[in-house]
């Protein structure tokens, strides 16, 4: 099963590849996307991106993880987090959400199995 690409980005919407629905902010993952709700797990920009943020890709089968930090890059991710995916042996790359989206891409056309979480405003 492949990771969906993000077929458009722009200020509060993402569209994937497959997908009727728009996102404001999501999460995706070889095989599917979803909203990513960040009432879920209490999530603000800061201290941002939580491990519970990221736990539900990670268990996808994620061989990398793009996490896309906003417009401005406003959402943090604490070193917590990017330990935790370290320690399931994932790669992970921190970008703001625009070279996020991008390097997301690029690996879905190397055929990575790569998942994302995604916030388009801020």
């Amino acid at each position: 099963m492949t990771s969906p690409e993000i077929a458009s980005l722009s200020w509060g919407h993402m569209k994937i590849k497959g997908s009727n629905t728009t996102y404001k902010d999501c999460k995706v993952w070889p095989g599917g996307s979803r909203t990513w709700d960040w009432r879920e797990t209490g999530t603000e920009h800061s201290p941002g991106v939580q491990p519970a943020d990221v736990k539900e890709v990670v268990e996808k089968g994620v061989q990398t993880l793009v996490i896309g930090r906003g417009m401005s890059e406003a959402l943090k991710v604490p070193s917590s987090t990017v330990e935790y995916l370290k320690k399931h042996g994932i790669d992970v790359r921190v970008l703001q959400t625009e070279q996020a989206v991008k390097e997301y891409n690029a690996l879905v056309a190397q055929g990575v199995r790569v998942g994302g979480v995604f916030h388009s405003t801020c």
